[in-house]
């Protein structure tokens, strides 16, 4: 088989590029401006995900595309990137596919479109989505262009990945690395509950959807724990060798520290140290169902996340991250 990989030098790309290679996939990936780290067997193209042409070019034979390439909270100071890169590079290779008769899109979404799932409640693919941030409202938008393409033929199926850890990963690393420095606190009362997805599951899970997945599907791949913030602080501390934080941060003066610290960095075009997308962990519940997965696919996820932040964190370790 032959892919395609949009976004292959992100954390969730570069070791999904891996994971196809090593399972015997001719990988070809779509790169910006970031090169991947190891090059071995895997053929680069650069190009933006908003030049069509450049997009059929480089899925010329190709028989499986993954869409990852998205602008994220963590990169992003323009709003409307959101909406012209997740959207619109979304519309862009779904119409390079279809042009270039590509034999399937696998696209990568986001949990954030629920927003927050009720407390006590576990979201399967048909709960109702209400996205709260620019970046999930583009995600969402981004998902119903692949199900409109879907509906008129083109072969798309659509992943939710829950909560990704794992080597490699910034965003978690920043987590991690408050939590071992004993820079990290609770926030009283927060309701947030995580479904985490260890990297290697979430990959084996994305093979399995290219492979077997109902065409104009959707799936959730997550891992089989339900944790809540504070669960997941303790275990990271645990990891790291160090107490869990015993502070607990009132809800409201998080929230309106959040709300001061972005307009405040943002007037810099940088990142705020907390702001509501961070806050978002421990507030808006994202427990969510791989049932389906399971069921029609034989997704089975192995590692627990004790066993997935001790493996990060040993990574971060080893590579001077920590």
């Amino acid at each position: 088989m032959r892919t395609l990989v949009t976004g292959a030098s992100g954390f969730i790309g570069s070791h999904l590029v891996r994971a196809l290679h090593a399972n015997g996939w001719d990988v070809r990936a779509y790169i910006h401006k970031t090169p991947l780290a190891e090059t071995n067997g895997v053929a680069s193209v650069t190009g933006d995900i908003l030049d069509e042409a450049a997009l059929e070019t480089a899925m010329a034979g190709v028989d499986v595309v993954f869409h990852l390439a998205a602008a994220v909270g963590s990169v992003v100071t323009d709003p409307h990137a959101f909406r012209e890169i997740n959207v619109g590079g979304t519309e862009a290779v779904l119409a390079a596919a279809r042009n270039e008769g590509v034999g399937r899109v696998v696209h990568f979404s986001s949990i954030g479109v629920l927003g927050a799932v009720e407390a006590c409640a576990t979201a399967d693919e048909e709960y109702p989505p209400a996205p709260r941030t620019l970046y999930d409202k583009s995600k969402l938008e981004a998902e119903k262009a692949a199900s409109q393409a879907a509906a008129k033929g083109l072969d798309v199926v659509i992943i939710r990945p829950g909560w990704v850890y794992g080597p490699g990963d910034r965003r978690t690393f920043k987590f991690i690395r408050s939590v071992c420095r004993r820079h990290s606190a609770l926030i009283a009362g927060a309701p947030g509950r995580q479904t985490p997805v260890y990297i290697d599951d979430l990959t084996a899970g994305a093979l399995l959807v290219a492979r077997k997945g109902r065409p104009g599907a959707m799936y959730h791949l997550a891992g089989n724990e339900i944790l809540t913030p504070e669960e997941m602080t303790r275990i990271v501390a645990a990891a790291c060798g160090v107490p869990g934080p015993r502070f607990k941060l009132p809800k409201g003066l998080a929230m309106a520290a959040a709300v001061v610290l972005e307009k405040a960095f943002g007037l810099f075009g940088s990142e705020a140290p907390l702001n509501r997308g961070k806050l978002s962990f421990f507030l808006d519940p994202k427990a969510m169902s791989s049932a389906r997965a399971k069921r029609e696919l034989g997704y089975e996820p192995l590692t627990d996340f004790r066993s997935g932040a001790a493996r990060a964190i040993a990574w971060y370790r080893e590579n001077s991250w920590l």
